[in-house]
């Protein structure tokens, strides 16, 4: 087993500043050379302190961030122009990618599209509403207005 330190949020293993203990093969194979850990030692401990300390305060900062844009996200409606037949049924369903660029499309800031849950899919065009996950502990409601194209 090595023992390393996160320097970048690694699904499943921990967040930057960690100190985890992973399988050898995968600290030298995959962690190491992609920049996500580097190796623990002594002196490392002092890199794991200012680490957390960097954590904390882009947390903060992406909170208050992701508050203010959630604000905005539910205050508006989001058209997104879709193909539909005679009747308003769409020709497919609305991915969560097309959410993204119509959110991005309408000036309310960038959203990655894995952060977008549709709760059932959109087969019909009119009003629905979609969640977006801006943060840890902020999800914003967004209403869509899905209009044929």
């Amino acid at each position: 087993m090595a023992k390393i330190i996160l320097t970048q949020e690694v699904s499943g293993l921990g967040f930057a500043g960690d100190v985890v203990e992973v399988k050898n093969g995968y600290a030298r194979n995959y962690l190491l050379p992609r920049g996500f850990a580097t190796v623990w030692s002594k002196g490392g401990e002092r890199q794991v302190e200012s680490i957390r300390q960097a954590r904390v305060a882009r947390a903060q900062a992406n909170l208050e961030d992701a508050q203010a844009q959630a604000e905005k996200l539910s205050a508006a409606v989001v058209s997104v122009p879709v193909h539909a037949g005679a009747e308003g049924r769409l020709f497919g369903t609305v991915k969560p990618a097309t959410v993204a660029e119509a959110i991005e499309a309408a000036g309310l800031g960038s959203v990655d599209k894995r952060s977008v849950t549709i709760e059932s899919n959109i087969k019909r065009t009119g009003r629905h509403v979609v969640a977006v996950r801006l943060h840890e502990d902020v999800v914003a409601s967004v209403e869509l207005d899905v209009v044929a194209a």
